[in-house]
């Protein structure tokens, strides 16, 4: 059976998008790709250059530094899934910080940025059997993906998850700060003017706010299967 195809997994943030894509790229061997990590890793760089920061934003040094800045992923065996890596330096946990996701979408929604990614992007994916999640998937990157998710839940159980995980992880936060940073990025993600956060026309809607992990994994695989049947 060919499993060559293109899934794109688009949604808000803190839905579990990577959560579920790294189990089904397990399950069905396919490529994973975070799009989420490259922006975070270019936030980082520009963070640690002072590019960005609370209140402020050099958007053209962040452009003239584009050039300057390799993105990877290398997958660790004992993690099961592939990190992402800054210029040649794991950066997979400075990413997943809420000061960088506090800043991330003020850096993705700059054009140069958002263009020299999808590049990387759709190289990533254009053999097929890839997996890839993000804002912008099948609506930009692989507007011809053979398979289209949407991921969406309420704001409130979005913050709670990402607070449990940050918790969980050591981080001193509160559950109101990252409600706010939720809704923020949601805001920001939305209305953007370059490849803003949409549904395509053409993608399945998934309301997990009250779905486990388990319940959309299995209901997702079902549809794989019935795709990947179709095209055999």
């Amino acid at each position: 059976m060919n499993n060559n195809i293109t899934i794109a997994v688009d949604g808000f943030s803190s839905t579990g998008k990577s959560t579920v894509a790294k189990l089904i790229a397990k399950k069905y061997n396919f490529i994973y790709v975070d799009t989420g990590a490259m922006y975070r890793a270019v936030t980082l760089f520009a963070k640690q250059n002072n590019f960005v920061g609370k209140g402020f934003l050099e958007e053209t040094k962040i452009i003239s530094s584009l050039k300057d800045i390799s993105l990877s992923f290398k997958f660790n065996e004992k993690l099961g899934f592939a990190e992402m890596y800054l210029n040649n330096v794991n950066v997979e946990k400075e990413i997943r910080t809420l000061e960088i996701s506090q800043l991330v979408s003020k850096v993705a929604a700059i054009s140069e940025v958002r263009k020299k990614l999808v590049s990387e992007q759709q190289e990533m994916g254009k053999k097929g059997g890839v997996i890839m999640d993000g804002r912008d998937i099948g609506t930009v990157v692989f507007p011809n993906a053979d398979l289209k998710l949407f991921m969406t839940a309420s704001a409130e159980k979005r913050a709670k998850r990402r607070y449990k995980e940050l918790i969980d992880r050591g981080d001193k936060i509160s559950y109101e700060d990252i409600l706010l940073n939720v809704k923020e990025r949601d805001r920001i993600d939305s209305t953007r003017d370059d490849s803003p956060l949409i549904k395509a026309d053409d993608a399945i809607e998934f309301d997990n706010s009250n779905m486990g992990i388990e319940e959309q994994f299995k209901e997702i695989c079902t549809l794989i299967d019935n795709k990947l049947k179709e095209i055999k």
